[in-house]
């Protein structure tokens, strides 16, 4: 049988070769599928005269090579590497450069046959007080993510090699972005002599230094990694296998189909037992297991070993007996000899066995013991234990769970229970043993210089009973990055509540989103002002205010939370927070305080009033941040064309007005003119219990109005020069195009 089937290879391999033969006479050099040393494999060729017959390639955008001085490129992108194993293409990209407003280059990279692949590379951003853009552009959508990096002092103090956010940030890139354009910012425009840089690197090919900072970058271009596909656009494993019977199904011979993670098409792979390239017309072919130098059998030696299609046998010479395997092996068939030998390896796997599980519960147990002390579990069993001495009361405390209760909680973190991602780490459902459903944090890293402040605010953090503040149970320090368990709040984010209500909106959503605007500021004010140690939130936005069955809202996610001495108002920090809510004000200065959360949460009025994202990309320039936007309309008196379709009536109208102008209040630039989030909840909470408010009048409220207008938006409309105060956007006149995908379509 192994022969007549390399015989039938060798006859379609000689017809290939014939075939190639006459179309070489009549075409001649047609298609080429080497350029230089670099292979080109099926389904890719490069077709000289454009004219290639279709039995060169698999489809028409499979062609769009070309060779130059025996490099291969994609459009003008030079081409590395080819892989059909992985479906991958390595190519350079040029690095976006910011350098000053008339030295900058933005890189972008057109075309639907190909995505970065999200595996393989990083997005980072080099410089000082710099941050970059990678934009994603699918069906007249916009999809971006970035990171920004600020520091100050000595640039000494900066690590070589990492990448940390102090001179350089890095980001994992989403699944299935196209269509790119990597754009690179300062937030300094006027500096000429320090340039930020942003790009798309493959995984290993860039080691941060801070000679960078000052010298700059000693290349221009970045090796990365596309994912491609075949198959049309819309189609599918299931789809292409059925389509026209089959005709153009792309995977041949001995391969299978998979498309769950691919943007469009399918891609191919060869079945076990079987290698090569799925895509070409012969398909894979039979790997000989027991030739093969890397021993892919599972028999004793080659002797024992016998080659099938796809697969092998292992087998025991005559008068042996066993399965001839690596594990079993060949023996005699003497009775005797065969039990005594079975027994005793019976024996040595047990004892080896029974020893492996001790020794491996033993440096699982010191394993978990070093973690605990090393994330201040000693010092947290100290705290407690001393404030239940202290304490006449019973009061709430943390609890401190093992690393197996919370691996029997979440099935030892089954992805299927993540509930949430973000910058600071994921949110896995969990169930513990009394049946209670809780929210277990996962963090991404902690800075073990900071163990003790970590320690203290997860006692103080533990001891708020606030009915509008998510509550922190316990945490888990047996695991390299401690774990923290919350209470579980069932029915989502804000976020999510304001963009599912879509056209169901009306007066009693109105009054829905009032509520739960007056039990967020409740909440913040309780954390500024009667907390033990007073708290700024620091990330405040919808996606961290959560929601009841009863759309009683809920402040979590304090990973980005800082404690405030008693005896001071502000504390200095590394900038950290979304796009779109940040505070300007400390953004310029990193001093971080309890106005820094009345100017987030006023943008969460404003998007409660308007139902808009803060931030987005895919609005005109002047919209793109919502809180310019919406003072901007306020200050010409038409605001009420922002407000949500479907939410303004007559009965409401007064009401709204005065909540924009309270969002406007506490949006104003200067942190010290906004009120405290203490001011802010006693207003919203009138607004509820009130329908009309004795204390203002309609000539008072036009007053108020024209003054908090004045006030607010003067040092923004008047000077014209938003950079000032920290917005953050890019001059689109700039834009060049120097990278061009072309797809054919």
């Amino acid at each position: 049988m192994k022969v007549m089937k390399v015989k039938h290879v060798l006859m379609v391999t000689a017809l290939t070769m014939m075939v190639g033969i006459v179309a070489a006479d009549s075409e001649p050099n047609t298609c080429r599928h080497t350029c230089g040393k670099v292979e080109i494999p099926y389904p890719f060729a490069i077709d000289v005269n454009n004219n290639a017959s279709s039995e060169c390639f698999l489809h028409r955008r499979f062609i769009r090579l070309s060779c130059n001085e025996s490099k291969i490129y994609v459009g003008n992108v030079p081409v590395l590497n080819i892989s059909t194993s992985t479906a991958q293409m390595d190519v350079l990209l040029n690095v976006s450069y910011y350098c000053s407003v008339d030295n900058q280059y933005k890189s972008r990279l057109r075309g639907r046959s190909y995505t970065i692949s999200s595996k393989e590379n990083k997005f980072l951003t080099i410089g000082n007080d710099s941050y970059g853009y990678l934009n994603s552009y699918k069906d007249n959508n916009t999809y971006s993510t970035g990171c920004l990096t600020r520091s100050f002092g000595d640039r000494r103090l900066i690590d070589n090699g990492t990448c940390s956010g102090i001179g350089c940030c890095q980001v994992d890139i989403p699944p299935r972005m196209l269509n790119i354009s990597i754009e690179a910012s300062n937030f300094n425009k006027n500096t000429s002599d320090v340039c930020s840089y942003s790009f798309i690197v493959k995984n290993g090919n860039y080691t941060f230094s801070t000679t960078h900072l000052s010298e700059g970058l000693p290349f221009k271009q970045l090796p990365m990694v596309l994912d491609w596909t075949v198959g049309d656009f819309d189609e599918n494993c299931s789809t292409a296998s059925s389509r026209n019977n089959g005709v153009n199904y792309a995977c041949k011979n001995n391969s299978h189909c998979h498309d769950n993670d691919t943007a469009f098409g399918y891609l191919c792979s060869c079945n076990p037992g079987y290698d090569g390239n799925p895509y070409d017309p012969i398909g894979c072919t039979d790997i000989n297991e027991c030739e093969s130098e890397t021993n892919k059998h599972r028999c004793k030696t080659k002797a024992n070993c016998k080659n099938i299609d796809g697969n092998h046998t292992c087998f025991c010479p005559k008068w042996y007996s066993g399965d001839g395997t690596m594990a079993g092996g060949c023996k005699n068939s003497i009775v005797l000899p065969t039990v005594l030998g079975v027994g005793a390896t019976f024996i040595l796997l047990f004892l080896g066995t029974f020893s492996y599980i001790i020794y491996h519960n033993r440096k699982s147990i010191k394993m978990r013991e070093k973690f605990f002390e090393q994330n201040g579990g000693l010092i947290l069993k100290q705290k407690l234990s001393t404030r239940e001495d202290s304490s006449s009361q019973t009061t709430q405390s943390a609890q401190i769970f093992t690393q197996d209760q919370l691996n029997r909680a979440t099935k030892n973190f089954d992805e299927s229970l993540i509930i949430g991602k973000g910058g600071f780490g994921t949110v896995f459902k969990g169930f513990l043993d009394n049946k209670r459903i809780v929210a277990i944090k996962k963090s991404k890293i902690i800075d073990r210089s900071q163990i003790d402040q970590f320690i203290n605010e997860v006692v103080v953090l533990s001891q708020i009973n606030h009915r509008n503040v998510v509550k922190l149970l316990g945490c888990c320090l047996e695991t390299e990055v401690p774990l923290l368990v919350y209470e579980f709040v069932t029915n989502g984010t804000l976020s999510g509540f304001i963009h599912r209500q879509g056209n169901k909106v009306n007066n009693e959503s109105w009054k829905t989103r009032l509520k739960i605007a007056a039990e967020v500021a409740g909440a913040l004010s309780y954390l500024h002002s009667s907390a033990s140690i007073p708290i700024i939130h620091r990330d405040v936005k919808s996606d961290n205010i959560l929601l009841d069955g009863t759309n009683t809202a809920k402040v979590s996610d304090f990973g980005a939370s800082r404690l405030v001495p008693l005896d001071q108002t502000e504390v200095a920090t590394m900038v950290q927070g979304t796009i779109g809510y940040l505070d300007p004000e400390y953004m310029q200065t990193s001093q971080l305080t309890e106005k820094s959360d009345v100017y987030s949460f006023g943008v969460v009025l404003v998007e409660l009033l308007t139902g808009e994202t803060p931030f987005s990309f895919g609005r005109p320039e002047e919209r793109r941040s919502l809180a310019m936007h919406f003072l901007s309309c306020l200050k010409k008196d038409n605001v009420f064309e922002i407000i949500e379709d479907g939410m303004l009536n007559e009965e409401n109208k007064q009401e709204i007005k005065e909540v924009a102008v309270l969002a406007a209040k506490c949006l104003r630039l200067r942190g010290e003119e906004r009120p405290s989030m203490k001011e802010v909840a006693m207003e919203l909470e009138g607004m509820r219990l009130m329908d009309k408010h004795s204390w203002i009048n309609d000539d008072l409220n036009v007053e108020e109005n024209q003054y908090l207008l004045h006030e607010s938006s003067s040092s923004i409309y008047e000077t014209g020069d938003s950079s000032k105060h920290g917005d953050i956007g890019y001059d689109s006149s700039k834009d060049q195009e120097l990278i061009v995908l072309d797809d054919g379509r």
